[in-house]
């Protein structure tokens, strides 16, 4: 698939609303290093060719409350396109289920998970379980504390990529 052209400029644009979310027309001028009304433009034109799923904050949910984290890898039984989709909608459907990635190799899923407590947790994989989703085999991991959590560096990403 041919990616679409995106100049230095849409990437300083790109790069400024992944760090910092939503910023006024002039200070993100100033990061993108354009002048505000075009750099508004591109913003625009950027959120309006689907650059920009949305905008979050990341909140320090440790302070909130106490929570188990864990990642859990999933094998299915059988790799038929319904068996796939059978399982992602269960995924979907759940909000204890905070990311999912297919995967190629060993395992089918990657799944991250944050629930209230333990407890909680094994209700999860026991709903897993009992949905008759075609699980062969699943490893659990719980989490004891995150090292990094981030995102990619868009600018280098970006610059890698090109030929």
């Amino acid at each position: 698939m041919k990616k679409p052209g995106l100049d230095a400029a849409d990437i300083r644009i790109l790069g400024a609303v992944q760090e910092h979310g939503q910023l006024s027309k002039t200070r993100l001028a100033e990061i993108a290093n354009l002048s505000p009304t075009p750099c508004l433009e591109r913003l625009n034109r950027l959120k309006a060719a689907g650059f920009i799923r949305g905008y979050h904050g990341e909140i320090a949910l440790e302070r909130i409350c106490d929570f188990t984290q864990a990642v859990v890898t999933v094998s299915l039984r059988h790799h038929g396109r319904a068996d796939f989709a059978r399982f992602e909608t269960f995924v979907q459907g759940r909000d204890e289920i905070t990311e999912c990635i297919a995967t190629g190799g060993g395992m089918d899923y990657v799944l991250k998970t944050v629930t209230a407590n333990l407890a909680a947790f094994q209700s999860l994989m026991q709903a897993m379980q009992e949905a008759e989703l075609g699980i062969d085999r699943y490893m659990t991991y719980i989490a004891s504390r995150t090292v990094k959590s981030g995102r990619p560096n868009l600018q280098k990403l970006a610059t890698a990529a090109r030929p």
